[in-house]
């Protein structure tokens, strides 16, 4: 057998090390997103993120936007690296798929810093609805039954009120996205909507809907700067799913956390500030509520 001189264990090594280089410059990370306006929002709110991701860890970082009955399917066939979801998602899958908080968004209106969010009941401004008692016998719409704000939230609020939606209610309608359920309200195809906080602000801004046509039903008169009916939880959290290597996590976490509020990205996702996850367990409360383990 001949013997390897030194400059051909050189070459083979520089021949490994260039492949390994070529896998690892191919490898995507799949960022999992919510997308509760729809696909074409998702892009539009998340798309500077995944951008910006790719930039900092030079790997390519793919958004996925997923309906709120595809992030179950996608968690189990291990198709995502990321998810970010409402908490309820984060509170039910944590253990079952073995996801890892590695930090929470704060939301922003304007300059000011929102922590934390809520769900909002609202009929038109000239219903004859104006309590949740008056819910009783009205078609209701929520956004999905799985979607924290735009159902979940509400729903507890109506059962510790004495009212269950979907025995109480003519019809417990899922619209499929927040605005689908808003427009649901204005064009009379529900009586009453639900939805998370600061949607109706936002598709005001969008020249969508005036808020002054709505009425909002138990609405709580509190600092925070959107309109809502419920107590208010923690956000968004971003998870490592099982699939992901723990460092590539750190440094997603550590590349949001560090993001400039400047940043182009913050401005299209209307993020404040990425921080330390937050404290789950009131979200995982309101789903014993509500009977989902």
């Amino acid at each position: 057998m001949a013997k390897r001189t030194p400059l051909m264990c050189f070459l083979m090594l520089a021949i490994f090390f260039a492949g390994v280089t070529s896998l690892y410059a191919q490898q995507e990370i799949k960022f999992g997103v919510l997308a509760k306006r729809g696909v074409p929002k998702a892009f539009e709110q998340w798309g500077p993120t995944a951008d910006y991701l790719s930039t900092k860890l030079s790997t390519n970082c793919v958004l996925v936007p997923l309906k709120f009955v595809e992030i179950e399917p996608a968690l189990k066939r291990g198709e995502i690296h990321f998810l970010l979801a409402n908490s309820a998602f984060y509170a039910r899958y944590e253990k079952q798929y073995n996801l890892k908080a590695i930090c929470t968004m704060i939301n922003r209106k304007k300059d000011t810093a929102l922590e934390q969010f809520g769900g909002v009941l609202f009929t038109r401004s000239n219903s004859s609805i104006r309590n949740i008692q008056d819910i009783k016998g009205k078609k209701m719409m929520c956004v999905k039954y799985s979607s924290f704000g735009g159902a979940q939230m509400a729903w507890r609020l109506l059962l510790e009120s004495g009212v269950d939606p979907k025995k109480d209610c003519s019809a417990f309608l899922q619209g499929g996205s927040h605005d689908n359920v808003v427009l649901a309200v204005k064009d009379r195809k529900a009586d009453v909507g639900t939805v998370r906080s600061d949607t109706l602000e936002r598709m005001e801004a969008e020249g969508k809907i005036n808020l002054s046509d709505f009425r909002i039903i138990n609405q709580i008169k509190d600092s925070f700067p959107f309109v809502h009916s419920t107590r208010l939880y923690p956000e968004w959290p971003v998870a490592a799913c099982s699939i992901t290597d723990r460092k590539l996590a750190k440094k997603v976490a550590k590349a949001l956390i560090l993001m400039n509020f400047s940043h182009e990205a913050m401005a299209a996702s209307k993020v404040y500030k990425w921080t330390y996850p937050a404290n789950y367990a009131d979200v995982t409360e309101c789903l014993r509520v509500i009977g989902i383990n």
